[in-house]
Order: structure tokens, then C-alpha cells, then sequence
């Protein structure tokens, strides 16, 4: 495998990083009701567990309430049931064939919380991209020790690494940065 594959390679596998870390920190709630609140949720439909949003449509009323319509109207009370039951700590209520589900006000010190979860996903997240360089300087150094590349080679892949880590690391931080703001604003 040649450097600029293993550089290629490393790069796709910390843009899932990044992205599973977008993914974890957008099911952190803020103040403000979004819809991406819910559609990590499954649903008992019929005998499968299923994603809320394919059984169902999501809507916000305002910046406090996301409405559930589901599309069979023997899914309310079953969709009803799944919010609930999440570790969600939301208190669904049901009118009609709309299920309202209003956001509870955060406190300060649980706003300070979220903050500090929000703060350790990132540190996991940079330790993913961190191992992600370690694993690519490896497979470099094994390239140069067997003579598949130069010396030179061999660094200036370490350097092209370690900028592209750099750069993954500022984009988690800019992420946290933006989750911190959007979580302290009441």
C-alpha cells in the first residue's frame, strides 16, 4: 500500500469520525426543540424495532414543542409509548392524531452539565482521530523499514498526517465551541 493510499484512507476514516461525533452531540438537547431530538429513536412497528421518522412525520410548533404525526393512527398511543419509555426525559402528550412533545427548560447547572458531556465527546472523539494517526505513522514506518519508501517519503507522509489531524482536531473544537454557545443560551 503506498503512502499516499494509507494517507487516503486515514483521511476517510476521520471524516467518520467527525461525522459520528456531529452525530453524538446533535442528540444533546439545548434549550430549543429540533427535530433531530428524536429520529435516533426505534419504534415497536409491528414486531420490528424501526426508526421513528419512517413511521412517522416530525415537526416543531414552536421552539419549545416537536409534533409526531404518525401515519397509521393505531401508532399514536405505540409512538406515544416509545417517547416516554426513551431516556429522553420527555413527557409526550397526545391530541388527536398529533402527539406534542414539549422540551423541558434547562436549568444552569444542567446546561453546565451537557456542557461537560458535550466537552468529553469531543476528548473522545480527538483520541479516535489521534489513534487514527498513530495507526497511519505505523504503516508508514513499516513501509520505510521495508523499503517500499524512502525516508523522506516516510516523513513528509508523517507531516501530511499530522496537518490533517491538526486540522480534524480545530474542527472538533469549532463543533464543541458552537454546541457550548447553543446549550449556555437561554
Amino acid at each position: 500500500m503506498p503512502s499516499g493510499e494509507i494517507i487516503n484512507v486515514v483521511e476517510q476514516k476521520m471524516i467518520k469520525s467527525i461525522e459520528s461525533f456531529k452525530s453524538s452531540i446533535s442528540k444533546i438537547r439545548t434549550g430549543r426543540a429540533h427535530t433531530g431530538f428524536l429520529e435516533h429513536l426505534n419504534v415497536d412497528y409491528y414486531g420490528n424495532l424501526t426508526p421513528i421518522t419512517q413511521i412517522a412525520s416530525l415537526n416543531l410548533a414552536d421552539a419549545r414543542t416537536i409534533t409526531v404525526t404518525p401515519w397509521e393512527k393505531p401508532m399514536v398511543a405505540i409512538v406515544e409509548k416509545a417517547i416516554r419509555d426513551s431516556d429522553l426525559g420527555l413527557n409526550p402528550a397526545t391530541q388527536g392524531n398529533t402527539i406534542r412533545v414539549p422540551m423541558p427548560a434547562l436549568t444552569e447547572e444542567r446546561r453546565r452539565d451537557l456542557v461537560k458531556l458535550v466537552k468529553s465527546e469531543a476528548e473522545d472523539a480527538k483520541i479516535a482521530i489521534r489513534n487514527l494517526r498513530r495507526d497511519a505513522n505505523e504503516s508508514l514506518k513499516k513501509l520505510s523499514k521495508d523499503k517500499l519508501i524512502s525516508e523522506d517519503e516516510e516523513r513528509r507522509s508523517q507531516d501530511d498526517v499530522q496537518k490533517r489531524t491538526d486540522k480534524f482536531v480545530t474542527e472538533i473544537d469549532k463543533l464543541v465551541v458552537e454546541k457550548e454557545k447553543e446549550i449556555m443560551t437561554v
